[in-house]
């Protein structure tokens, strides 16, 4: 059997993962612990992120002509691949946070939403909450008034009856 029908199949399971990934983070894991490696492992799998290691090669013919190929020039060295299908910020999130605990553990780059990003740029998609958490603001934020419009209502109805009952 001949090398490249040994690793045709990686490439299509790349392609496959990829196929409906909003987002995709390339990072470099060397100097983590196994532990820390476990831990890691276990943050991303929590958030629902797919984390698998591939060789640089394979995951070149996979992006060829995606919206990923820009991370062409970042598959330098060991790395490891962290893609969300519904989620475009929960790799960037996970991996942000994990190298707090674990300095070691350096983003590269990413394809967000089929935009590009450096290192710097992952950090500040790392920073932009989760959609259910924005939902969450979004309709406390609308809320708000409409509370203090009703408290405010109600405090002039007992005002108001108050003055009546006197």
């Amino acid at each position: 059997m001949a090398k490249v029908e040994l690793k045709q199949p990686i490439v299509q399971e790349i392609a496959e993962n990829l196929k409906d990934a909003q987002s995709l983070v390339v990072v470099d894991y060397r100097g983590l612990t196994v532990a820390q490696d476990t831990e890691l492992r276990k943050a991303l799998r929590e958030a629902g992120v797919t984390y698998k290691v591939y060789k640089n090669t394979l995951v070149k013919r996979a992006i060829a002509g995606t919206a990923f190929e820009s991370l062409s020039d970042s598959l330098e060295g060991p790395n490891a691949f962290a893609m969300h299908d519904t989620d475009a910020t929960a790799p960037a999130r996970v991996l942000a946070e994990f190298a707090k605990k674990a300095p070691k553990l350096e983003i590269k780059a990413g394809v967000v939403e089929g935009t590009f990003y450096d290192e710097n740029g992952m950090k500040a998609i790392a920073e932009i909450p989760s959609r259910e958490v924005l939902l969450g603001r979004l309709f406390g934020s609308m809320q708000s008034p409409i509370t203090n419009f009703a408290r405010v209502i109600k405090q002039i109805a007992e005002k108001d009856g108050e003055v009546a009952a006197e």
